[in-house]
């Protein structure tokens, strides 16, 4: 009698990582869920793009006649429009109800509605009223005098009209993300504009190599220190930074200089307030969430999405395509993903095995409305880029939805900093080079990472830059060129080595957070009652940079050689063939290749090699092109950049070898000849 042969999974999730076999179920149950639910939701459209159009039909539009507005508000009785345009009666502009929650009044007249003018919507139930901002409004503004917040028709006379309509990320080349928010971005203690971002640092970001830049806080928020997180108006641009033009405008010049805009996108939670959120808008606290308990997120005193309802499945999506056909972003980072993913939203776990991923804890409906959004940008803008905020490390949160994944582009490698922290925190002489090799390489099979050792996160207060770190009160007073002090010399010297390991050895794309490539000195602490509503570290201070007395601009330089190395040399897209070549623990040395490149890191505090020898795998010749010890970029210019390396047989490895000097502290990349 023949033995059956055991069937392979057609799952390509589970023929990349032979560990997930018995999860194969869940990940089918995922898959046939999203195939179910997608049938149901489309229903008779042909895909999301038909779907996803809730801004089309609910909020304000004007006609040829008059106005329209629309509103989704399942459990109210009764809905009036007020405003500017009748003296905010209550009851003079009662809404129609047309059945399934949705709600509409006709203005007659184009000029019954203007530009600017003032509006909000009155909700009842149960013979209790409260004025609500509408749904989908698109400018939120706050009264300076009652520092209450109001919807705004925003309708300029003239549409805006885009220079760069057509703007596409070249698939070709290495993704270097900026990161940055446009209220701190500025050297003032205020608030800072698009307008202002537009003109000086957008600038600043292109002349510093990136191609990328990650903007955060774009959505209308009320708490101006919540960092954007904490959103009100899923359809409304923050009105702290300026008009919705102005925010196009900022896009369509990023555009001109082949720079990508993505979008922090947050759909992960909600700001708990009534009166400008859309919590318990049409009087339950059910139209959005869940009920109860479940319906707050325990640590971040929010609202939480219930992603079981097609309603609110349509609210998110059609939030997604607004926000690409109207202000052309070219991708988002969804922030918070690990919260969404499981029930009791990560907290406390560290994720050390398969089963806290596939499990009753799983929420599978926030899985698939993952999966939904991807595939909406996907169809919208095949080129964009979709990043997940995950620090669980879900298996497949990278791998296209067909094959059993959540169908993201990367994955943000937010175990990284953490590692760079516990590392800083030992004695550089007890750095183990096997765990940081091991670190930065560790990725789930065929998935995209975006390596970066620190971004927003690392630099608020009660957390430390990696620069702060390394110097803390010193940076102070020893930054000045003149000044030798040890300890900013091993500052500079390990600022420099552990950006670039990151970028080439714990990467497929790259995020700095804006400042941070030149150490910033400051922490970020928004205005707050706690420092007195100061602005005074909720900037940044270009100036530090630019002058060229300070060692900020060693920093700075090396930055923006390295990230121009890196994109010369397709460094990122080469990260598929990278293999370590050499590593010693106790001589703190890790030495790899990538194609034509070969990289050697010396992370010793003291010890130089003269005689440094490691194994090429090839017989070919090299030559250094570029190293961190340039004293342009605070170094001592202890490498030569003449001397032609030859790969020859050695006796000790029994194979060809390179014998070169190594100075401490240094990172040097020699390329095949």
């Amino acid at each position: 009698m023949k033995t059956k042969e055991k069937v392979r999974s057609k799952i390509k999730l589970v023929e990349f990582d032979p560990w997930l076999e018995p999860y194969e179920d869940h990940i089918k149950t995922r898959i046939s869920k999203y195939k179910k639910d997608r049938k149901k939701l489309l229903s008779d459209a042909d895909d999301f793009t038909d779907f996803a159009n809730g801004h089309l039909y609910f909020g304000f539009h004007r006609s040829n006649k008059g106005w329209y507005y629309r509103e989704w508000a399942p459990g109210a009785d009764s809905l009036h429009l007020i405003g500017e345009f009748n003296n905010w009666n209550p009851s003079s502009h009662p809404l129609t109800h047309l059945g399934n929650g949705y709600w509409e009044i006709f203005l007659d007249g184009k000029k019954s509605l203007w530009h600017e003018c003032l509006v909000k919507v009155r909700v009842t139930k149960d013979n209790i009223s409260h004025d609500k901002i509408p749904l989908y409004i698109k400018r939120v503004i706050q009264d300076p005098n009652t520092l209450n917040f109001t919807g705004q028709i925003y309708c300029p006379d003239n549409d805006y009209k885009w220079m760069n309509p057509s703007f596409k990320i070249p698939k070709k080349q290495d993704l270097l993300i900026y990161e940055a928010h446009v209220g701190m971005a500025q050297e003032k203690e205020a608030i800072g504009s698009f307008s202002e971002f537009t003109n000086i640092v957008l600038p600043k970001i292109k002349e510093k190599g990136y191609n990328a830049v990650q903007l955060m806080a774009v959505m209308q928020h009320p708490y101006y220190a919540s960092f954007g997180y904490h959103v009100s108006n899923f359809f409304a641009v923050s009105s702290w930074f300026g008009t919705p033009d102005e925010l196009k405008v900022l896009i369509d010049t990023a555009h001109s200089m082949d720079i990508a805009v993505f979008m922090d996108i947050v759909h992960s939670h909600v700001v708990k307030n009534t009166d400008d959120g859309i919590n318990e808008f049409d009087g339950t606290s059910y139209q959005f969430f869940h009920e109860g308990a479940r319906g707050n997120h325990p640590a971040w005193d929010s609202k939480l999405f219930d992603y079981s309802k097609p309603e609110v499945i349509h609210f998110l999506l059609s939030n997604i395509k607004y926000w690409m056909d109207e202000y052309h972003f070219d991708g988002f980072r969804f922030d918070g993903i690990t919260s969404m993913l499981y029930l009791d939203h990560g907290l406390g776990k560290s994720f050390t095995n398969y089963d806290q991923y596939f499990s009753d804890n799983t929420d599978l409906d926030a899985v698939t409305y993952l999966q939904f959004a991807n595939a909406l940008i996907k169809k919208i803008k095949p080129t964009a880029i979709t990043i997940a905020e995950d620090m669980s490390g879900m298996p497949g949160m990278c791998l296209p939805i067909s094959y059993g994944g959540l169908g993201f582009d990367y994955r943000l490698a937010m175990g990284l900093p953490d590692f760079w922290i516990r590392m800083l925190e030992q004695r550089d002489e007890t750095w183990n080079m096997y765990t940081l090799w091991y670190e930065a390489v560790s990725k789930r099979p065929h998935e995209k990472r975006i390596g970066y050792c620190e971004s927003h996160d690392q630099a608020m207060v009660g957390d430390k830059t990696i620069m702060f770190r390394l110097c803390d009160e010193v940076m102070y007073w020893h930054m000045h060129k003149s000044d030798n002090h040890y300890v900013i010399d091993r500052a500079i010297a390990l600022h420099k080595l552990i950006r670039f390991f990151t970028l080439t050895a714990a990467s497929e794309a790259y995020l700095n957070f804006m400042g941070n490539e030149f150490g910033h000195p400051d922490w970020i602490d928004f205005p707050r009652q706690g420092n007195d509503w100061s602005y005074k570290y909720a900037q940044r201070r270009w100036s530090l940079e630019e002058n060229l007395e300070l060692k900020y601009e060693y920093l700075s330089t090396f930055d923006r050689f390295m990230v121009y190395f890196a994109q010369n040399h397709d460094i990122l897209k080469k990260s598929e063939f990278i293999q370590d070549l050499f590593i010693d623990d106790t001589r703190k040395l890790i030495v790899f290749k990538k194609q034509d490149l070969i990289f050697i890191f010396n992370f010793h505090p003291t010890d130089s090699y003269s005689d440094l020898c490691f194994p090429t795998k090839d017989s070919n010749s090299y030559k250094a092109v570029f190293d961190s010890d340039l004293d342009i970029f605070g170094g001592y210019n202890r490498v030569s950049r003449d001397i032609v390396y030859h790969s020859i047989n050695n006796l000790k490895f029994n194979e060809n070898c390179i014998t070169i000097y190594s100075p401490s502290r240094t990172c040097i990349v020699l390329e095949k000849l």
